[in-house]
């Protein structure tokens, strides 16, 4: 008999792929229902027999993502309302703030090879990210995590990059910060009154090139500045402790 089970999971939940685990554990099972972020946390609303619920709810704690924390998991079983189908909503906006968005995390393997590829569409993209890795704290201005609400907002995703994100089969399945080199942030360097000099990988051999010389170059990156000098240039390294006021503590290398 088909029966349904509203499920609320609160802890960090969100910027780790949890959505899109839910719904391929939800197609695994044949169930059908909904997930959506809230300001509390992840919602799910799954409809089928109680036996497969039961195992669909055991699979989310046991089989969810690894950056994945739940702090709480309540459920309640309830009357169906013939969901026909199981889908990704919209998110929704509560009076309670009470999930938590985990630190930005290292490239992950995944795209650390398609970097590296000389075939690959993001071949030497340093913006590159998937539901597993990439910006997620310093991009946020606003819970629930969308890319609406994030500082990837000004860029439109391209067509190979709105396919990925809306494939479930993809790991960028509903990856919020998902770009290319085509449609994503671009890297560019400037001179000291803010003029555009290059941009691309240009602006990455340039930049080394210019601390090579013995100059300091500001590195904007996704949560402020890092200043970097060559560590082996006496005169560079009395530069940067000049202009900080920083006669004698260390440097971090």
């Amino acid at each position: 008999m088909k029966t349904r089970l509203k499920i609320i999971i609160r802890g960090a939940v969100q910027g780790v792929g949890f959505r899109p685990f839910v719904y391929r554990l939800a197609q695994k099972y044949e169930i059908s229902g909904y997930v959506l972020n809230s300001t509390s946390g992840v919602i799910i609303e799954a409809e089928k027999d109680k036996e497969t619920l039961d195992d669909f709810l055991i699979a989310l704690e046991r089989e969810k993502p690894a950056p994945a924390i739940i702090h709480s998991l309540e459920f309640l079983f309830l009357d169906p309302v013939g969901f026909p189908q199981f889908e990704i909503r919209k998110s929704e906006a509560e009076d309670e703030i009470s999930t938590l968005i985990l630190p930005d995390i290292a490239v992950c393997e995944d795209c650390l090879r398609e970097m590296f590829d000389p075939a690959d569409r993001r071949y030497r993209y340093p913006f590159i990210n998937c539901t597993n890795c990439g910006p997620r704290f310093s991009i946020i201005e606003s819970l629930p995590y969308d890319r609406p609400l994030t500082s990837m907002k000004i860029f439109e995703m391209c067509d190979r990059c709105r396919e990925e994100y809306e494939n479930p089969s993809d790991r960028r399945f509903h990856a919020q910060p998902v770009a290319c080199p085509l449609c994503g942030p671009q890297l560019e360097l400037w001179n000291e009154a803010g003029k555009v000099l290059t941009s691309r990988d240009e602006a990455l051999m340039e930049a080394v090139g210019y601390i090579k010389k013995g100059k300091i170059v500001a590195v904007k990156g996704l949560g402020g500045f890092h200043l970097v000098c060559d560590a082996t240039n006496p005169e560079a390294i009395d530069r940067l402790r000049e202009r900080k006021h920083r006669e004698e503590k260390p440097f971090a290398l």
